[in-house]
C-alpha cells in the first residue's frame, strides 16, 4: 500500500514536543507565561492543566523546540516549582496559533502520585553546613526532593498515609511544614535529627569498610543495595561469587559529573540526564581511562553510571569520594530486599557490613536506567525516577490491567486517558518474584483505588503473568508478544495508523505456535498484518539454544551448507529429525549465532550478553559495507560470513557488516511498505549501533522513525502495548 509524503498542514521538518511538568504548577501563572512564551517565538499548539500537572504541545522545527524548552526552564515563573519533567517527540499535527484549553476534567479522576526525586541543591547545602540544624542529617529533603512513591501508602498524599506517620515533627520543622513561605510547606516527608528517621551505624564506619574492600548493604531510597569499592578487582569479583551474578554489568556511584567524565565520555544530553531529578543509571561510553575494575562490565561496551540521589549517598560518597559498585541488594533473580530484617536474614551470606535506617520502605523500586539514543533520553528499565508517571493518550481506555511479560516484567493499569506501569518488578522465573509480582498488581490498584474489569496478558501460556491472569477470574484478552511491542512504541509516541511495525527480539510466542522474533507489521485500521520476518530456522535444544548461542550458529550452517557441515552427533540428529528444534524468527537468535560464529561469545550467561558483545566488537569501526540479507533470508549472510572468517577477516569488520545488513533490510521493507513512519521496538533495538544506523538511514529517505523514550523498548514496556491492543478488542 503506498502513502502520500506528507499532509499539507505538516511543513517538513516540524516536529511536535510535548511536555509534562509535575510539581507546584497550577495556580502561580504558568499557563499565561507559557502562552506568553510560545506566542513570542512563533510557535503553535496548547498548554492546560491535567491532575498530572501541566501539559504543553508546541509544533516547530527541532531547534526552535529546543529553544522554547531552554526559555521555559529559565524564564518560568518564580513561585512555581518542577519536580519532575518528561519530554515525548512526536508527529506533527497541523496546529494553527496556540491556546490555554481547559483543564482535562477527565484526569481529574486520578490523583497523580510523583516519584522519588535526587536531592535538590538547596537541602544538599544545608547537609554540608556546619551551622544548620541539618548538618550531615542522611535524610534531609523538602518539597523539591526525597522520596515520594516508595514512603505513600495511601493517597490523598498526605504525612498520615506515608511510612513517616510514626516519625511526629518537632516544633522546629512543624514551624516549618506549616509555613507557606517556606519550601517545606507540606512536605510529607519534612524531618531532621531530632524528629526523623535514623541510621543504624555511621556513615563514616561503612566508608572504611569499603576502603578495606569489604561489601556494604545499604538501606536505600526503595531497598537495598550492595556496595563495593570499583576500583577493587579481588572485591568485585567477591561480590559476583556471592551474588550469584556471574557476568552481568554491574551499575556504578561516582561522587560528581567530574568523576564522571574522568572515566566516560559524557555529552550534555548525558550530563543533563545524570544531573536530572530523576537521576538514574546512564549507560555511557568508557573513554580508556584505566582505575575501574574489570570484573564491573565484563562485556559490555558502556558503564552504568549514576550520581548519588539521595542525602545518605551523598555523605557516604563525601566519607569515600571513588566510585563504588552500587548493585540490587538481592540475589540474582530474587527481589530486592526492602525491611531491615528481610535483609539481614537474606543477605547474611553477602554482605559484610549493613548501614540501615528505621524509615520504612512502602514498595521496593530500583534504580533506574536510561541512556541517550539518537540525541534524545531513552529509558531502559523504568523505575525510581520515573514510576508511577502516567504514559497519557489520546483516548479513554477501559478499566483494564495489564500484566505484562515474563522477563523485565511491569504491570500496567488504565484509568481514564492514562496508563499507570508500576515500577520494574524483573523476571519471574522463582517463587520469590513471582509474590513481587502480585504484590505489585495489587499495591498498584490499592494505591489508585482501581477495579479492573478487565486483563490483558501476553499470548504465552506458559508465561507466569499469562498463568496468573488465567487464574483470576476476570475477562482476559491475550496479546500477541510482537504486536505489543510495536503497540507500545506508537502509544508513547501518539503515531497515528497506518505505520511499519518493527519487532525484533530474542523470544515471543507467535501466532502460529513458533518462536517469533523479527517481524514487521502493517498497522491500519486496528489490524496488525504481519508482513515480512526473518527466515525461520531451527533451535537445536529448545531452550538451551537460549543460552549457548553454538547451537544456533550450527542450525544456520546445517541449513547452509547441509548435513555434512555437522560432525555425527545428538545436534545433527535433532536438526535431521526436527526433535526439540522449534523454529523461530528471532533476530536476538540470529546475534546469538554471528556471535558465536565470530568466537565473540558462545554462550549467554544473562539474557543479551552475546549481542551486547557483539555490538562492542564493532569499536569505531565505521563505513558502509554490508553483508546481503534481501527479505531477511540469512543463507547468503552466513556464506559470506563464513568467507570473511576463512581469509581472516577481523571481527570487527564481520560485526559491522552484520548490523549493517540489519539496518539495510530494515529499509528495505519501509520503502516496500510505503508507510511514512516506523516505529522500532523489542529488546533487540537496545543496540545503540542499530537504532542509529536505521534511523539514519530511514530519515535519509524521508521516514519518520520512533523509537521508544519513557517505556523501555524491552520487555518493560509490553503491558503499555498489551493495555492498548486490549482496549481495541473490546
Amino acid at each position: 500500500m503506498q502513502v502520500s509524503s506528507a499532509d499539507s498542514t505538516r511543513a517538513v521538518g516540524v516536529q511536535r514536543l510535548r511536555l509534562v511538568l509535575h510539581g507546584a504548577v497550577q495556580g502561580v501563572g504558568f499557563r499565561p507565561f507559557v502562552y506568553r512564551l510560545a506566542t513570542e517565538m512563533g510557535l503553535a499548539g496548547w498548554v492546560l492543566n491535567s491532575s498530572a500537572g501541566l501539559v504543553i504541545e508546541v509544533e516547530g522545527s527541532p531547534e526552535e523546540l529546543e529553544r522554547f524548552r531552554s526559555r521555559l526552564e529559565i524564564e518560568r515563573p518564580p513561585a512555581s516549582l518542577v519536580l519532575a519533567r518528561e519530554a515525548s517527540w512526536l508527529p506533527a499535527k497541523g496546529y494553527a496559533g496556540f491556546r490555554i484549553l481547559p483543564s482535562d476534567e477527565a484526569a481529574e479522576k486520578t490523583a497523580a502520585v510523583l516519584p522519588d526525586l535526587a536531592t535538590c541543591p538547596e537541602c544538599l547545602a544545608e547537609m554540608l553546613d556546619p551551622a544548620n540544624r541539618r548538618y550531615l542529617y542522611p535524610f534531609t529533603n523538602c518539597t523539591r526532593c526525597g522520596p515520594r512513591y516508595t514512603i505513600i501508602l495511601d493517597i490523598p498524599y498526605d504525612r498520615p498515609r506515608t511510612t513517616m506517620r510514626g516519625f511526629s515533627l518537632c516544633d522546629d520543622c512543624l514551624r516549618e511544614y506549616t509555613d507557606p513561605a517556606d519550601r517545606r510547606f507540606h512536605a510529607q516527608p519534612n524531618a531532621c535529627p531530632r524528629c526523623g528517621p535514623r541510621l543504624t551505624a555511621a556513615v563514616a564506619d561503612a566508608a572504611r569498610e569499603l576502603a578495606a574492600g569489604r561489601i556494604v548493604a545499604l538501606k536505600g531510597i526503595g531497598g537495598f543495595q550492595l556496595l563495593v569499592d570499583a576500583r577493587n578487582e579481588e572485591a568485585v569479583q567477591r561480590l559476583r561469587r556471592r551474588k550469584r551474578r556471574e557476568e552481568k554489568p554491574f551499575a556504578l556511584m561516582m561522587p560528581a559529573l567530574e568523576t564522571v567524565r574522568r572515566y566516560c565520555m559524557v555529552s550534555e544530553t548525558e550530563a543533563e540526564l545524570l544531573l536530572s531529578p530523576a537521576a538514574p543509571i546512564v549507560l555511557l561510553r568508557p573513554n580508556g581511562t584505566p582505575g575501574i575494575a574489570p570484573s564491573v562490565a565484563r562485556s559490555s561496551p558502556y558503564l552504568g553510571v549514576m550520581l548519588p540521589y539521595s542525602p545518605l549517598h551523598h555523605l557516604l560518597m563525601r566519607e569515600f569520594p571513588h566510585p563504588i559498585v552500587a548493585t540490587s541488594g538481592n540475589l540474582s533473580d530474587e527481589p530486592i530486599a526492602i525491611d531491615n530484617e528481610e535483609a539481614r536474614e537474606r543477605l547474611a551470606g553477602v554482605a559484610d557490613f549493613f548501614l540501615m535506617h528505621d524509615r520504612p520502605i512502602a514498595r521496593p523500586c530500583d534504580d533506574s536506567v536510561a541512556r541517550v539514543v539518537r540525541g534524545r533520553a531513552s529509558i531502559v528499565r523504568r523505575a525510581r525516577g520515573y514510576a508511577p508517571l502516567p504514559v497519557r493518550l489520546d483516548r479513554d481506555l477501559p478499566p483494564l490491567l495489564a500484566v505484562g511479560g515474563h522477563l523485565k516484567n511491569t504491570v500496567a493499569i488504565a484509568p481514564g486517558r492514562q496508563v499507570i506501569l508500576s515500577q520494574h518488578v524483573g523476571d519471574l522465573d522463582t517463587l520469590e518474584a513471582r509474590r513481587a509480582f502480585e504484590r505489585a498488581i495489587e499495591d498498584l490498584c490499592r494505591l489508585y483505588r482501581f477495579e479492573p474489569r478487565l486483563l490483558a496478558c501476553d499470548l504465552h501460556p506458559d508465561y507466569a503473568s499469562t498463568q496468573w491472569a488465567l487464574r483470576a477470574g476476570l475477562p482476559v484478552i491475550a496479546i500477541q508478544h510482537h504486536h505489543a511491542h510495536a503497540a507500545a512504541c506508537a502509544a508513547e509516541n501518539e503515531v497515528r495508523e497506518p505505520y511499519l511495525g518493527v519487532a525484533w527480539d530474542g523470544t515471543g510466542y507467535g501466532l502460529d505456535g513458533t518462536i517469533w522474533g523479527g517481524e514487521f507489521f502493517l498497522v491500519e485500521r486496528g489490524r496488525f498484518e504481519r508482513v515480512a520476518h526473518l527466515r525461520p530456522f531451527r533451535l537445536p535444544g529448545g531452550e538451551a539454544a537460549i543460552r549457548e548461542g553454538w547451537r544456533s550458529a550450527a542450525s544456520l550452517r546445517y541449513e547452509t551448507f547441509g548435513p555434512q557441515s555437522l560432525a555425527q552427533g545428538p545436534l545433527r540428529l535433532m536438526l535431521e529429525r526436527g526433535l526439540n528444534s522449534p523454529w523461530t524468527t528471532s533476530v536476538g537468535r540470529l546475534f546469538d549465532a554471528v556471535a558465536a560464529m565470530t568466537g565473540v561469545a558462545r554462550v549467554n550467561r544473562f539474557e543479551g550478553q552475546a549481542a551486547m558483545m557483539l555490538e562492542r566488537a564493532i569499536g569505531s569501526l565505521q563505513g558502509e559495507e554490508a553483508y546481503p540479507l534481501s527479505a531477511g533470508d540469512w543463507r547468503p549472510l552466513v556464506e559470506a560470513i563464513e568467507h570473511d572468517l576463512g581469509k581472516g577477516e577481523a571481527t570487527a569488520h564481520i560485526a559491522l557488516r552484520f548490523h549493517n545488513a540489519l539496518a539495510n533490510w530494515i529499509v528495505e521493507v519501509a520503502e516496500e511498505a510505503g508507510l511514512r513512519d516506523v516505529c522500532l521496538s523489542g529488546g533487540v533495538f537496545q543496540n545503540g549501533y542499530l537504532v542509529e544506523r536505521a534511523a539514519a538511514l530511514l530519515e535519509a529517505r524521508g521516514f519518520r522513525v520512533w523509537t521508544h523514550q519513557r517505556v523501555p523498548a524491552n520487555d518493560g514496556g509490553l503491558a503499555l502495548g498489551q493495555a492498548v491492543l486490549a482496549a481495541e478488542r473490546i
